[in-house]
């Protein structure tokens, strides 16, 4: 096992501001498993802040000067502002302040085998697939994952190896405080334009991302990705490429899908055959998440027979084309994708599923992600045969009025004939129980809480059926 040892520091309660996010309650997990006292706080109770209390953290509702503790650290997430009252005591008091980034950096240095994963997109399916796989070719890894995985029961399972797998996000550029030694760059996208210039401020902050790699390390790219390709002579360790349209190292080569739309491919190593994949997820996306992690999984040493028989059975996180259920012959579906690129993925993959129609209920995620990508999310939705879109989901910002959901149902109507408002979830449900039809592919879509309307629509349903 692992030890990270602060106690040189004299540190041995470390208190996290914002405890019940999906990363850092994973971190506070493993650091309370590694013996030390926690404690945290967050604005809502949630499954997470339960099962934490269950394990003896220490959890306060709500941010308050009174929750900072005699303790010896204290972690925020990067949501927290400096007006943040328990970060103010905190330096007021004197007490230590490092950020969520900074934690998992000095948990990274603790492992020989550090696995970042990252990627506009991807990156929770992708930094699974790569946990599953290790996992079952017995490298006994840590596991952090920014989401809920059913197969190690929630988001992080402590392993008993020097192997770390985790997610690598680039927002604030945080991701620029680890220390991989094996990285994964699945693509390059603008998003997070509330912190970042443009797409080249992106560009540059995943270079400096893959420059932390040592010489004798490796990083798996993309090569399909046209930002990933203008990077690649800038790299100095082992650079290993993957690709389906661009050849690779690691090529995935004669596609199909079978009747539910879970896709098969071939993969080759150097141009000659490594195996077959048939993959348990939809999606053309999925074929690009399995295809990074056998390179990265078969570059650590994992043979293909175990990847091969590990990937037949992933079926993928929470909200990642989650099937919540069957009623009244319709089909719901909840997804994670909040980006024009994975809106596009998503609804790709769901037109490989069975389906009659597809209606596509939407939550925007921020106000600046709605605003800097309207164009791009205008022309997001044409694999859906019906749009709904929620209210804007705020998230960390303050609505200042410059951006309404109403302005986004403006611009998809450019380019789509059937797209409505309806703000409400309770008015959502309702008006899908009275024109959905059996057959039809219902998709909640969102980063928000917009899983919520699936949910209560298979409720609503199964009471009028019942």
């Amino acid at each position: 096992m692992i030890q990270l040892d602060l106690t040189d520091q004299g540190i041995t309660h470390i208190h996290f501001i914002g405890i019940g996010g999906i990363s850092m309650s994973a971190i506070a997990e493993l650091l309370l498993n590694f013996g030390y006292t926690i404690s945290g706080s967050d604005m809502r109770a949630s499954k997470i802040t339960d099962k934490l209390c269950s394990k003896g953290v220490t959890i306060h509702i709500g941010h308050s000067s009174d929750n900072i503790p005699a303790c010896d650290l204290v972690v925020y997430t990067a949501a927290i502002k400096n007006d943040n009252p328990e970060l103010k005591r905190a330096r007021e008091l004197g007490i230590p302040v490092i950020d969520r980034a900074e934690m998992l950096g000095l948990l990274m240095k603790k492992f020989s085998n550090s696995i970042a994963i990252s990627g506009t997109h991807g990156k929770t399916t992708t930094t699974s697939m790569v946990s599953l796989i290790l996992e079952h070719s017995g490298f006994q890894p840590t596991i952090l994952v920014g989401g809920e995985l059913d197969e190690i029961g929630g988001n992080i399972k402590i392993g008993e190896s020097n192997y770390l797998v985790t997610e690598a996000c680039e927002y604030v550029e945080s991701f620029l405080k680890f220390f991989p030694t094996l990285g994964v760059i699945l693509n390059i996208e603008a998003d997070h334009l509330d912190y970042f210039r443009d797409l080249s401020h992106i560009i540059e902050a995943f270079t400096k991302f893959a420059r932390l790699i040592p010489k004798e390390g490796h990083l798996v790219v993309f090569k399909d990705d046209p930002n990933i390709r203008s990077l690649l002579s800038d790299f100095d360790c082992n650079v290993i490429t993957c690709g389906i349209k661009e050849e690779g190292d690691y090529t995935a080569r004669n596609i199909g899908y079978n009747h539910l739309g879970f896709p098969f491919f071939d993969v080759y190593f150097h141009n000659k055959p490594l195996g077959h994949f048939q993959l348990n997820v939809p999606g053309y996306h999925n074929i690009c998440n399995a295809l990074a992690a056998i390179a990265a999984t078969h570059t650590l040493g994992a043979s293909i027979e175990k990847i091969q028989e590990r990937l037949s059975l992933f079926r993928g996180t929470h909200r990642r084309f989650d099937i919540l259920g069957v009623v009244g012959e319709r089909t719901i579906v909840d997804d994670y994708a909040h980006h024009p690129t994975e809106i596009q993925a998503t609804l790709q993959a769901a037109a490989n599923y069975p389906h009659n129609k597809i209606w596509c209920v939407f939550q925007s995620h921020t106000y600046t992600r709605t605003k800097s990508l309207l164009k791009d999310f205008a022309v997001s939705f044409t694999g859906a045969d019906k749009v709904i879109v929620a209210d804007i989901y705020a998230a960390r910002e303050k609505d200042t009025g410059e951006i309404h959901a109403q302005d986004l149902v403006k611009s998809i109507g450019e380019h789509h004939h059937d797209v409505s408002y309806i703000g409400g979830f309770s008015d959502i449900v309702d008006y899908l129980s009275l024109h959905t039809h059996p057959g039809d592919l219902i998709l909640t879509m969102g980063a928000g809480d917009i899983y919520k309307v699936g949910e209560m629509l298979l409720d609503a349903m199964t009471l009028k059926t019942g």
